[in-house]
C-alpha cells in the first residue's frame, strides 16, 4: 500500500510500501517524517505523539522539547502563542496523517464493505500492538478539551468534520445518495472513535472488530437498497487548509 501524508507547514512525505504489522508501518512513517523535518516540524510531530498518548494536560513543553531533540527556546520561538498554539498544530498534523492512512486503506479495497471491515481490523491490530495505549490521538485530546478549552475544541471539531466529509465522499463514490452517504460516513467515524474507547478500557479488540462487521453489513445493505453499481471516481477531500 503506497500512501502520501500531507504535513502542514512542511513537505509532502512519500510513504514507501511496507510489510509487517500496521504498528511497524506507522513507526516507519514517523521515522521518515522525523528525518526529513526541520526543527519546527519535529516539535509538532513530537507533540502530536505525546498529546495523543498522555493527553493535553499530561504533557509539558519541556517534555515536548526533550522528545523532539530541540532546545526549549525553540518552542517559544516557533510557537509564541504557547502550548495552545502548539497543540492546535499537533492536532492538525495528526488529523491529516490519520485521514491519509484511512483513505489509503478504504480506497485500496475491492468494495466499500470490505474496506470498512478491514480498516477496523487494522485499527484493532495497531491498538493491541501498542498495549492498548495508542488509539486515536485526536479523540484523546478532544475528550479532554471539549468543555474546558474552546479554541482547541474547535480544532478537533474541524478535524472530525473533515473526516466525515472524506468518509461521505468515499461512500458516494460507491453509489450511495448524498444523505445516506453522509449518515454512513458519520456512523463510520462515530463507530471507530467509540470502539477505540471501549477497546482500550476492556483491553480487547472485540469492540473494534464487532463494530467493523456491523458497519460493513450496513454498507452492503445500503448499497443493495440503492442498487449501487460500479464505483465512481471520488472527489478527494484535501487536508486542513491553513
Amino acid at each position: 500500500m503506497k500512501l502520501r501524508a500531507a504535513i502542514p507547514n512542511a513537505v509532502t512525505i512519500p510513504i514507501v510500501e511496507q510489510t509487517g504489522s500496521l504498528e511497524a508501518r506507522r513507526t516507519f512513517y514517523w521515522k521518515v517524517c522525523s528525518n526529513r523535518m526541520g526543527t519546527r516540524e519535529r516539535i509538532v510531530a513530537a507533540a502530536a505523539q505525546l498529546y495523543g498518548r498522555y493527553g493535553y494536560t499530561g504533557v509539558g513543553l519541556k517534555q515536548v522539547a526533550a522528545e523532539s531533540g530541540s532546545p526549549i527556546g525553540s518552542l517559544y520561538h516557533f510557537f509564541p502563542g504557547g502550548k495552545d498554539e502548539l497543540a492546535a498544530e499537533a492536532l492538525r498534523l495528526s488529523g491529516a496523517g490519520y485521514q491519509t492512512l484511512v483513505e489509503g486503506i478504504l480506497e485500496n479495497m475491492p468494495d466499500l464493505a470490505s474496506g470498512i471491515e478491514q480498516s477496523f481490523a487494522l485499527a484493532a491490530e495497531t491498538l493491541a500492538a501498542t498495549g492498548y495505549v495508542d488509539a486515536c490521538w485526536i479523540e484523546t485530546v478532544a475528550l479532554e478539551v471539549a468543555s474546558t478549552n474552546e479554541p482547541l475544541r474547535m480544532v478537533t471539531a474541524e478535524i472530525f468534520d473533515r473526516w466525515i466529509d472524506s468518509a461521505t465522499a468515499l461512500c458516494e463514490s460507491h453509489g450511495l445518495a448524498s444523505e445516506e452517504a453522509r449518515e454512513l460516513g458519520i456512523a463510520y467515524i462515530t463507530g471507530l472513535e467509540g470502539a477505540f474507547i471501549l477497546a482500550r478500557s476492556l483491553r480487547s479488540p472485540e469492540p473494534l472488530l464487532a463494530t467493523g462487521r456491523m458497519l460493513a453489513a450496513s454498507a452492503r445493505e445500503a448499497q443493495a437498497a440503492a442498487g449501487a453499481g460500479a464505483r465512481r471516481p471520488s472527489a478527494k477531500v484535501k487536508g486542513p487548509r491553513r
